[in-house]
Parts: C-alpha cells; sequence; structure tokens
C-alpha cells in the first residue's frame, strides 16, 4: 500500500493543477445540487419490530385520513391572577383563537378546550389541542405564522399563552461557538507548524471535505428523508478528522523535508507513509459508523452512513489534495523546525527525522515516553484508576429521549410544557396511546371495556380516557395519562405493566393490546438501542480488531487497543452522566434541565469514538512499529514513536476536542450532549489511554507486544503500512549509484 499511495502522492503533487480543479468541481457541484435541491422535511422516525412502531402502523390502516403523523401543536392558556379561565371574557378569548385557528389550510382539527375537559380543576389553565394534515416539519411559514398570530392575540387580550407540540418545530440553528472552535483549531495549527501557510492547508482541505460532503447530504435529503441532524453528525466527524489527516500528512511532509529530500519527494513519501496510517485510521472510522445499521434503526443507520461518506471524502482529499496544495505552497511550507518569518524565521534546520528544532535538548514526547518506560507500573496504575473514577456515575445511568422538558426555559415549548406540568400533572406532557385490535375478538367494546378497567386499576394512572372506535368498530384507541412525567422510570414501569395487563386480556378475549405515543416509542427506542449495544460491540470492535492486526501484525497491540478505548468510552459515559443527569457543571455547559441520557448517546459514542481512538491508535503506534522494525529495542521504539508523534498527535486531540467542544454552545440538546460527550471522550482518549495506557503497556511487553503466531504471519497480506518497501526501494537506488560511482 505504501508503495502505492507513494506513486499517487507524486502524482498529485506534480498533477496539481488538474487534482484542484477535480476537487473544486466536485464541490461547485455539490454546492448547487444542494442549492437546487427541495427542501427536506421532516426525517420519519420509525423504530421496526417494536410494539409502539406495530401499533402506529396499525393506526394507519385502521383509522385511514386520521394523519396519525401530523404536526400538533398545544395552545396553552393562563388565565391572569385571581381569574379564572371559565369567566366570560377569558372563554370569549379562547373561543375566538380557536376559530382562528380551524381556518388555518392544513389544520385537520382544533379540540375547543371547553368541549373537551381541557381546563384545569382549579379552573386557571385551558389548553386547545391543534392537529394538521402534514409533519410539524414540513408545515408552511404561512401556518406557522398563523398559530404565533393566534397566540399573540390571545395574550394581547391579557392571558398568558405559550405553544407547546412539534408544529413550531424547525431546523437549529448553528452556534456561534462552533466558529470559536474552527478558531482554536487554526490557533493549534499555527503553533504546530510554525506557519499560516501550513496551519492554513489543514483547515481549507478539511472545509472543502465537509463542503462536498455536507452539499451532498443536502442535496440528497429530500430524497433519502435525511433529518437535519444527519448534516450536523456529518458536519462533526467531517471537521475533526479532515484537519486530522491532513494535519498528519503535512506533518510528515515537513519531516521528510528536513531530511534533506525535495517537495515532490517528500510528498510521495509523506502520502506513503502518513498516508497509510490515514486510510487505516479512516477505515476503523467508516466500520464503526456504517456499523450502526446493526441497530435496524433508519434515522440512525442514515446519520452513520453520511457521516460515514463525509470520512471517506476526507481521506481522498488528505491524499489528493493535501500533496497538490503542498505543491502549490512550494518553499512557503518549511522542513521541520524551521520557522516562517512571522514565528521565529532563520533558526536551524530541524536534525533529520526530527519534529523540533535541532538541539541536544530531547523534546517533550521523548522526556515523557522516556519516564513512562521508566516506570510503567505506577503510570499504568494511575491512569486506570483515574478513568475508573471518571466512569463511576455511569453505574446510575439512565436512557431516554428529550422531549419539550428538556428545552431551554426562553422557548414556548418549554413554557408550555411548564404549564401543563402546573395544570394538569407531569404525567400530561407524555399520554400513552393504548390501542385494542379487537378484530379478531367475539365481542369487540366488551373486550375495549375489560382494557379500560384493567388499565384504571394500575398503579401511576391519574386518567384513562373513553375508548375512540374506528367506523367498523373494531379497533380502539383509549389514552393514559401517567401520574410520572414522560422520562420518569415510573412511566417506564406503567407502559410495562400495561403490556403485560395485555397478555392476559389476549389469552381471555383474543383482543391484541398494543401502547404507543411519543413516550411508548421512546421507551421502545431505547430498549432497542440496550438490545443492540453488545452485538454491535462485537461487530465492530471485530472488525476493526481484525483490521489492527493487519496493520500492526501484532495480537496484543490491537488488544490494548481495544481495552483502552472501553476505559475511555465509560469514563465518557461518567462525565456525560454527572453533567447532564446529575446537573454539576450544570450551567457551565448550559444544560438547562437535568434528566435521562439520550438512548443513543452509550451505542452511539461507542461507534463513533471508537473509530476516533483507533485513529490516534495508528498514527502513534505505526510509528513505534516502524522504529522496531528497522532495528530498535522495543522499549526504545516507544521513545522514538513518540519523539515523531507526540507533538502531533496531541495537536490533532486539541484541535479534534476544540471541534466538539463547539456544538456544546448548540441550542438543541441532543447535538450539545453529542458534543460535549465526543468532546471528553477525545481527551480521555488521547491524552490517558494512548499518552499513558499504551506507552506504559507496550513498555511491560517488551518484544511480547508486537508478537504473532508464524501460520498467522504467513497467511496475512503485508499492507507496509511503515513503508519498509519505500526504505528499502530507497537504499537499492544508493547501493546502485554507489556502485556506478566506484565503475
Amino acid at each position: 500500500m505504501a508503495t502505492f499511495l507513494y506513486k499517487l502522492g507524486r502524482l498529485a503533487f506534480r498533477r496539481r493543477h488538474f487534482v484542484a480543479l477535480i476537487w473544486v468541481a466536485l464541490l461547485a457541484l455539490a454546492g448547487v445540487g444542494a442549492a437546487s435541491a427541495p427542501s427536506a422535511g421532516s426525517s420519519s422516525f420509525s423504530i421496526p419490530g417494536t410494539e409502539a412502531q406495530k401499533a402506529f402502523d396499525l393506526l394507519d390502516q385502521r383509522f385511514p385520513g386520521g394523519s396519525a403523523d401530523g404536526g400538533t401543536a398545544r395552545v396553552v392558556f393562563k388565565a391572569p391572577d385571581g381569574e379564572k379561565m371559565t369567566d366570560a371574557a377569558n372563554k370569549a378569548t379562547v373561543k375566538k383563537t380557536v376559530k382562528e385557528l380551524s381556518d388555518g389550510s392544513e389544520v385537520v382539527s382544533v379540540a375547543d378546550p371547553y368541549k373537551a375537559h381541557a381546563v384545569s380543576k382549579d379552573g386557571t389553565i385551558a389548553y386547545a389541542s391543534v392537529r394538521y394534515e402534514v409533519p410539524g416539519m414540513e408545515l408552511t411559514d404561512a401556518s406557522r405564522d398563523a398559530l404565533e398570530d393566534a397566540g399573540q392575540q390571545a395574550r394581547d387580550a391579557g392571558l398568558t399563552v405559550e405553544i407547546g407540540g412539534d408544529a413550531l418545530q424547525t431546523t437549529p440553528e448553528a452556534a456561534s461557538s462552533e466558529i470559536i472552535g474552527l478558531a482554536v483549531a487554526a490557533v493549534v495549527l499555527v503553533v504546530t507548524f510554525g506557519s499560516l501557510i501550513a496551519a492554513g492547508l489543514p483547515l481549507l482541505t478539511a472545509l472543502i471535505g465537509v463542503g462536498i460532503g455536507v452539499s451532498v447530504i443536502t442535496a440528497l435529503a429530500n430524497a433519502l428523508d435525511l433529518g437535519s441532524t444527519t448534516s450536523t453528525l456529518a458536519m462533526m466527524i467531517g471537521l475533526a478528522v479532515g484537519i486530522d489527516y491532513a494535519l498528519f500528512i503535512v506533518s510528515r511532509y515537513r519531516a521528510e523535508l528536513a531530511e534533506g529530500r525535495d517537495r515532490e519527494e517528500a510528498a510521495g513519501r509523506a502520502t506513503g507513509t502518513a498516508g497509510s496510517a490515514v486510510v487505516f485510521a479512516g477505515l476503523t472510522v467508516v466500520i464503526a459508523l456504517v456499523g450502526l445499521a446493526v441497530v435496524n434503526v433508519p434515522m440512525l443507520t442514515k446519520m452513520g452512513v453520511a457521516a460515514a461518506g463525509t470520512v471517506v471524502i476526507a481521506v481522498l482529499i488528505a491524499l489528493t489534495m493535501v500533496p497538490a496544495l503542498l505543491g502549490y505552497a512550494g518553499r512557503k511550507v518549511k522542513p521541520a523546525g524551521a520557522k516562517g518569518r512571522l514565528f521565529g524565521g532563520g533558526r536551524k534546520k530541524a536534525a533529520a527525522g526530527a519534529d523540533e528544532p535541532a538541539s541536544d535538548k530531547p523534546n517533550m514526547g521523548t522526556r515523557w515516553a522516556s519516564f513512562v518506560v521508566r516506570r510503567p507500573v505506577a503510570v499504568l496504575v494511575l491512569a486506570v484508576l483515574g478513568l475508573g473514577a471518571a466512569a463511576l456515575p455511569a453505574t446510575s445511568l439512565e436512557l431516554g429521549l428529550p422531549d419539550d422538558g428538556s428545552q431551554p426555559t426562553s422557548t414556548t415549548q418549554r413554557r408550555a410544557y411548564d404549564m401543563l406540568s402546573e395544570g394538569f400533572g407531569p404525567g400530561f406532557n407524555g399520554p400513552l396511546v393504548v390501542v385494542v385490535d379487537a378484530k379478531s375478538s367475539d365481542a369487540p367494546k366488551g373486550a375495549v371495556t375489560q382494557v379500560s378497567d384493567e388499565i384504571k386499576g394500575l398503579k401511576d394512572v391519574v386518567t384513562v380516557t373513553p375508548a375512540t372506535y374506528n367506523k367498523s368498530g373494531d379497533t380502539a384507541t383509549i389514552t393514559v395519562i401517567p401520574d410520572s412525567k414522560p422520562s420518569s422510570v415510573s412511566t417506564e414501569d406503567l407502559v410495562h405493566s400495561i403490556r403485560d395487563a395485555g397478555t392476559g386480556i389476549e389469552a381471555d378475549t383474543d383482543a391484541k393490546v398494543l401502547v404507543t405515543g411519543t413516550t411508548a416509542m421512546n421507551i421502545d427506542f431505547s430498549q432497542k438501542l440496550n438490545d443492540a449495544l453488545v452485538p454491535y460491540l462485537i461487530l465492530v470492535v471485530g472488525l476493526a480488531f481484525l483490521l489492527l492486526i493487519l496493520v500492526f501484525r501484532s495480537i496484543l497491540v490491537p488488544l490494548k487497543a481495544a481495552l483502552g478505548f472501553l476505559l475511555s468510552v465509560l469514563a465518557a459515559l461518567g462525565a456525560v452522566v454527572a453533567v447532564f443527569q446529575w446537573g454539576w457543571l450544570a450551567d457551565l455547559f448550559g444544560v438547562q434541565e437535568t434528566g435521562p441520557v439520550m438512548s443513543m448517546m452509550p451505542i452511539f459514542m461507542v461507534g463513533v469514538v471508537f473509530g476516533l481512538a483507533m485513529d490516534y491508535e495508528v498514527f502513534l503506534v505505526t510509528r513505534m512499529r516502524e522504529a522496531y522494525v528497522h532495528g530498535e529495542r522495543p522499549t526504545q521504539a516507544v521513545v522514538t514513536g513518540f519523539r515523531h508523534s507526540a507533538r502531533v498527535v496531541t495537536a490533532a486531540a486539541i484541535i479534534m476536542i476544540a471541534v466538539f467542544s463547539g456544538f456544546i454552545g448548540a441550542s438543541e440538546s441532543m447535538v450539545k450532549m453529542i458534543g460535549f460527550g465526543l468532546a471528553i471522550a477525545v481527551l480521555f482518549d488521547a491524552f490517558v489511554v494512548r499518552m499513558a495506557i499504551v506507552p506504559a503497556v507496550l513498555a511491560l511487553l517488551g518484544k511480547r507486544a508486537w508478537w504473532l503466531p508464524k501460520w498467522l504471519d504467513r497467511v496475512l497480506p503485508n499492507v507496509d503500512v511503515e513503508g519498509e518497501a519505500l526504505r528499502t526501494e530507497a537504499e537499492a537506488d544508493t547501493d546502485g549509484e554507489r556502485e556506478l560511482a566506484r565503475v
């Protein structure tokens, strides 16, 4: 592989105009496609195989035209102090608002609070339910404006009015802190390379790659039913890996220049060596992201595949466009250790192969690695205990999905949620819909009555509404209001209790009882993710383990990499629980409402963090293996690997942390939690696992770290990530030149 990539790097360097033109053309085409594509609607959320989804599908069949997937809104009214919603003036205002809402072109129905018994017991709060014929994200601006205008007119009449539901849901806006993350990345690159030109290359290529990836996602969003979170994730991952991959190749290029090679040769060798590591690092990320398909949740599968596509683009750009831009930069990209004029120009070039200025004093990476290999046991124990302590909160992990109760208090959705909780109880925001399929029953109405009676006798039930039948009378829906809020454990227990009771009713009456609704869907989604976590972990870690055996030609090094990854993920989950569930430092991170951790967080972090963690493993350990293959002792190879790679890996980690941290400022709670979780996971993995545990374990293992059964060594293809073929070829050329000189 190294030889092929070496030739590719030299070709891209020589044919830089052609390569740049191709990528610019692709960016332009993707941009035009995104601009001309129809706007994406809401991404359909389905969970195949779950009871909640089966009930939802049954409602579509038995209640045709019911717009089961249509948008909803709850217009919540609160009377002024000392007044009630049943007062004549307030009642007239509400009825006028209901009439105005009913005139909307996309409105299916509006429930009058006074006819639907939607007034609180104390008479201070009432609500009107609005149903639309299209999903909330697909509502026209005119429908949203009409909803807000109706609410404002009621406010002008003296009522407090807030609007909940998904009718006002819009695509979340990018946070300004994302720009801050890019700015931090730029500063780190400038400090690392000491040159504005060299620092700008990774940023430019990463932005081009993300631009292409996100534009393609936008262009296909409507056709493939992609949600807004899909492009956010692709942008997050694409920026992080795009900058890192280009950083490693540019850094290796500067090191090759410092060894005295001409620029085209240096570009080829950088692509052949660091580029090989980029390919395998990218493959681990792609495996982890595409592996999300194992969960069998279409939304999660699409997010993973889209993000994986952006990673593939980042790898291709690093292998082709980076060498091409290095050709354009020419002498403006200095050898390792040589700084531009603004950053101390005039220093002597670095010693051969070093990434630091020539000096008798070893660099920080060398000093740190030397310390670790002298005291491996102490470093290993301290690092493992530290990560273990950080992981402790994960033992109380509670999973759920965010609702309006997790929105910022500044939003009307959150204020409507709070007003409904105040007037009708916390469970009112998460009603359960019980669907009774009595088509096979001899007495359908009797079966439905039995279901209602059973549910009324269950714990944590506040209200059971009368059944609503379809036209044929063989299917009914019953709304159940729990006593607890939607994301509580008590509500989850109630869902299971209703389902358990339904099993007995089916045996007696042949009527099937299914529980659905947003709350039940969230519970089933969390359970499905929990069930898929172990198979997903086995698949992704297993495939990546095989890939790393191929890269490192070792059994213990990939095993150590996988175990270290599990430590960093558990520690990161512990931090997520501490902040988002327990509320530690919640104000610092803008968490306004604590609660269960997003149910997809564990499996998502396993996938994404594993791929990113293997990046640092590949970049750091391939340098060590390269030194070991070339004859150094195992402990000395560890020190050599750190001397060449520690500074660049540290810079890459800081950049990735900065990019992910930029998403913590997002208004959407899911994006905020993902940004924090990925940032803290990279922090733990890069600076504790890869910088401390990895060298300590390799120092303790010695030569055994690189052991591989002979039969397996013969079977495995030699991918030559270390670039041994390039070194052998160079030595052969040198010997040939010497022989000619003697002749």
